[in-house]
């Protein structure tokens, strides 16, 4: 996978639709925060298991989970 920040892609367009129509997927960033990702329109639209794990991982990097919001999301969760 493939992490551009939005001006990159912006300027880089052409070259980052022929590597995901080779197969890659482009993760564009703003301030290094993922906000888009290109993907083939004849990929599965479906992640593996591995690559939904990863992409979970991924997400939770730098934001903190709190005991009280752990407890929170359970009891909405029952509700």
């Amino acid at each position: 996978m493939i992490s551009v920040g939005a001006f990159e892609a912006r300027t880089r367009f052409a070259e980052l639709l022929d590597k995901v129509e080779a197969g890659e997927q482009v993760v564009i960033t703003r301030h290094q925060v993922p906000v888009a990702r290109l993907v083939s329109a004849a990929a599965p639209d479906r992640p593996s298991v591995t690559e939904a794990i990863r992409a979970l991982r991924e997400f939770r990097k730098g934001r903190p989970l709190s005991r009280s919001d752990l407890r929170s999301m359970i009891e909405d969760g029952r509700a």
